[in-house]
This record gives structure tokens, C-alpha cells and sequence, in this order.
């Protein structure tokens, strides 16, 4: 399944090169526009954007990567030409979709803070941005807990000291005031 989706993707992006210079495919790899990548019109001067989209094209590189065929993808966003150059290539090839093509365009990589400890998202940020509100505030909520519970004995303590101090004894002789007590209405 999966070679078969990069020989379709080869075939169709090599028919009209392979028909026209089928007498030099013998002596050089023929130059072909790479379809990962948006290609300026010369007649124009407008970008046209790349054949393949992003989505497509991780699915052209996962594909690729189950059937061993990495070397016969074009370099673009989602493959990296340092991760092409260390796939080995096979020494023959027999079939014409899988010979050596040389992809015209050149592909930018974009160096990505983060992206060598796996964590790209939150590289260089001092919060987080994303997430429930108790995530957000976790940190601040178990530091004040951790404080808080230092001084719990004594916290404590005090509390059950002062209560009992108001708490009237129920053998002492009941205080008399001079007036009476309020009504709440």
C-alpha cells in the first residue's frame, strides 16, 4: 500500500520529464520542479504555492518511511534534506519511476527554538498559554499550601486555646449585666 502510493506520486510528477528526456535519463538525473515547495513565475512575478500541502505532504514522508522509499521523495517542510542525506539508497534501480532525480528549488529549514528537546511549543516562554485554569494556577496554589502547612501545629494550638478561653465554664455562677439583652428585631 504504501509503496504503491510513493510510485504514484513519483509516476505523476515524472510522466512529462521521463517522456521527453527518456535518451538523457541514461547519462544525468534530469532537473524537475520539487512540488513541496511554492515556485516563483517568472513570467508573472507571483508565488505560486507548493503542489502538496503540509498535511499531504507528512503523508507522502509516512508512507515513504514504511516502505523504505525516503530517498525518492523530494525535500520540503516535512523532510528535511539532512534527513534525506542520511537515508541510504539503494545501488540499482530498475524501474523508471524510482530513478535519481535532482528537484529544482531550494528548501529553507527553519531552525525552531526547542525543537532539539522535543519541547517546540513552549520553548523560550516563561508560562504557558494553554490549558484549564487549575493548571494554570497549580503551582502558585500547592506553594501557598506548602507554607501554610509549616505552621499548622501552632495554628492549631492557638485555635484550640482561644476557643476554650471563650467558652464559659458551666460550673462558675452565671454573670448578671444590668440590662437586658437585645432582640434582633
Amino acid at each position: 500500500m504504501s509503496l504503491q502510493v510513493i510510485k504514484k506520486f513519483r509516476t505523476r510528477e515524472l510522466t512529462a520529464v521521463l517522456k521527453t528526456k527518456r535518451l538523457q535519463l541514461a547519462e544525468k538525473a534530469p532537473a524537475v520542479p520539487n512540488p513541496f515547495i511554492p515556485r516563483l513565475n517568472p513570467e508573472s512575478g507571483r508565488w505560486a504555492p507548493p503542489k502538496y500541502s503540509l498535511r499531504q505532504q507528512a503523508d507522502l514522508v509516512k508512507h515513504a518511511k514504511v516502505s523504505n522509499t525516503l530517498h525518492l521523495l523530494p525535500p520540503g517542510p516535512k523532510l528535511a534534506l539532512s534527513e534525506l542525506q542520511a537515508v541510504a539508497r539503494p545501488e540499482s534501480d530498475i524501474e523508471p519511476w524510482s530513478q535519481a532525480i535532482v528537484w529544482e528549488g531550494e528548501v529553507k529549514e527553519k531552525k525552531v527554538a526547542g525543537a532539539d528537546i522535543g519541547n517546540r511549543l513552549y520553548a523560550g516562554r516563561k508560562r504557558m498559554f494553554k490549558g484549564h485554569k487549575w493548571e494554570r494556577t497549580l503551582q502558585k496554589r500547592t506553594t501557598k499550601r506548602k507554607w501554610l502547612m509549616r505552621g499548622m501545629k501552632a495554628r492549631i494550638m492557638r485555635f484550640k486555646t482561644t476557643y476554650k478561653r471563650r467558652r464559659p465554664s458551666p460550673l462558675a455562677p452565671a454573670r448578671v449585666t444590668g440590662k437586658a439583652p437585645k432582640l434582633p428585631f
